[in-house]
């Protein structure tokens, strides 16, 4: 499941080395700067982008500008690339688009998962940074939140795309956006609306394949999520809570009246429809599983308050998954892919977990949520450089 968790603090990192071997990932690394760094202005730049990467893959412990000069020593002075990261003026879309591009011509994606993510801070200065409380976690954080698009398949994930969510104490203070160098066309945005931005521009603005959208989070708003993404005409599978109020539209479940259940309430009504699937095993070598799946026709309430304006309603899929004697329903689905098998949607979920394992395998290891500066620009050029450290690793592990 995808959770807004500071990974940071999980056992999990604590288990794993913080660096990749020095030199292991030479070829890789000499292939990957022909294809990514083209965007880049001058040959110094690209020289320093590809030092940065052998820093965040070699680096010991967190992956801050003063540690990855440590590493490389007299090659670069820690002055020289701090300001390569956060004052320089090239473009990190073109970087990120040439990644996606490398990346799906060789390893197809099932999927586009869309990942929440929270990235604890200590300070108030950095872009973003804010308390916030987390539902999932039951605490507040002073915390920078982000979302990340990534290249799914059932064994690797990629990020190819990021959006740092900034709450309105920043975007409405112009010394604060001016010291952090916020662009003037950055306006408010709910979490929920940064979701939708962040997947529009990878799937629709890049012309990337049509791929089913998946989103698996109980910390944002899925409905409005799910009907915007709906209406642009993407596939979809988006997690529900429990909670989720729907009305049920399929003959195969008459429900007295016409008043709204939780999504739950449906999913228990529909046990007797429930039917075994096999589920794709976790890791290669481990043995599929089986989990039951119930599919129910529904309606979403309207997004906005009042009623729906007749006709503007769309029908949608409610999935109900469980594991074989395990508790019913132990995760809920909406869907537009009615006509898809239920196996199938089930292992579309299944690259949600894929993402999670990878990001605390691979993304955390690469500093993906280490950048040390303040600048939005040194955020995103940061970013963008340790989602390509990520795909040096995931590539040289789905080639063995």
């Amino acid at each position: 499941m995808l959770s807004l968790d500071p990974r940071p603090t999980t056992a999990a990192r604590a288990t794993l080395p913080t660096s990749f071997p020095s030199g292991a990932h030479d070829a890789a690394l000499s292939e990957i700067s022909s294809i990514l760094f083209t965007s880049l202005p001058r040959s110094d730049q690209s020289r320093k982008a590809m030092q940065y990467l052998r820093g965040l893959l070699e680096a010991p412990g967190r992956k801050s500008v003063r540690n990855i000069a440590a590493l490389l020593g007299e090659q670069v002075s820690e002055q020289n690339l701090h300001h390569f990261i956060s004052a320089s003026t090239w473009d990190w879309v073109p970087v990120r688009r040439a990644l996606v591009a490398h990346w799906t011509s060789s390893v197809p994606p099932l999927a586009w998962v869309v990942q929440p993510v929270i990235i604890p801070k200590t300070g108030r200065h950095s872009v973003g940074v804010d308390r916030h409380f987390f539902p999932t976690l039951g605490q507040v954080l002073n915390a920078q939140r982000a979302i990340g698009v990534w290249a799914a398949s059932d064994g690797v994930s990629v990020p190819v795309n990021w959006r740092l969510h900034l709450p309105r104490t920043w975007l409405q203070d112009d010394l604060r956006r001016s010291q952090v160098g916020i662009p003037d066309g950055v306006a408010t945005q709910t979490l929920s609306e940064c979701v939708v931005d962040a997947c529009l521009e990878t799937t629709r603005r890049w012309r990337l394949p049509v791929r089913p959208m998946v989103l698996d989070s109980c910390e944002v708003h899925a409905v409005p999520i799910y009907e915007k993404l709906h209406a642009a005409g993407m596939p979809l599978l988006v997690s529900v809570c429990e909670e989720q109020p729907l009305t049920v539209a399929d003959p195969a479940l008459p429900v007295p009246g016409r008043g709204r259940l939780t999504a739950e309430q449906i999913m228990i009504m529909a046990r007797g429809l429930r039917r075994p699937v096999a589920a794709p095993p976790h890791e290669a070598g481990a043995a599929p599983s089986t989990r039951w799946v119930a599919a129910v026709r529904v309606v979403a309430p309207p997004a906005a308050p009042g009623p729906a304006p007749a006709g503007e309603r769309s029908e949608a899929l409610l999935l109900g998954v469980g594991e074989e004697g395990g508790r019913w329903p132990a995760k809920l689905w909406l869907t537009n892919l009615a006509h898809t098998p239920p196996a199938s949607l089930v292992r579309l979920s299944g690259l949600a977990d894929r993402v999670d394992r990878d990001f605390v395998d691979i993304a955390d290891r690469v500093g993906i949520r280490d950048f040390s500066g303040r600048s939005f620009g040194g955020w995103h050029r940061h970013v963008t450089l340790a989602s390509a450290a990520h795909a040096v690793v995931a590539r040289a592990r789905s080639s063995r």
